[in-house]
């Protein structure tokens, strides 16, 4: 089969030109910011998450005129703050950023740790009682 594709169809220049602007707003320095350092020697660098999504269609309205092609296009970028790497006395480590839970689920995931340590204790403080 051969491919018809028309590489200048304004479908494609639509496609292309969203692409672009994805391009122009997400880049290296989105995901991996710029470093900062402090006045006592310590350098942070913002470590974030980019999410991002685009859609574009159009058609010809009448295949003998090619004037009369409707289309659209639409992105959206989302970013979210993950992490800053702490560099002091030649030392690297990772300081995530906690994000207030969304739903109900992330509300009970965080929430597990601090149920598990209060059994813990409850059953220890049971054990103490019956070793009295």
């Amino acid at each position: 089969m051969e491919n018809h594709v028309d590489k200048t169809h304004p479908l494609n220049d639509l496609m292309r030109s969203t692409m672009d602007k994805i391009r122009e707003m997400v880049d290296t320095n989105t995901i991996v910011g710029q470093p900062i350092t402090t006045a006592d020697g310590v350098t942070l660098i913002p470590i974030s998450k980019v999410s991002f999504g685009f859609g574009s269609g159009g058609g010809n309205y009448g295949a003998a005129q090619a004037e009369r092609f409707g289309g659209g296009g639409g992105a959206g970028v989302k970013i979210d703050p993950v992490a800053f790497l702490v560099v002091k006395d030649g030392t690297t480590r990772v300081l995530p950023v906690s994000m207030p839970p969304v739903s109900t689920a992330d509300r009970v995931v965080e929430m597990v740790p601090d149920i598990l340590d209060k059994v813990e204790k409850y059953f220890d403080k049971k054990q103490e009682k019956e070793d009295f």
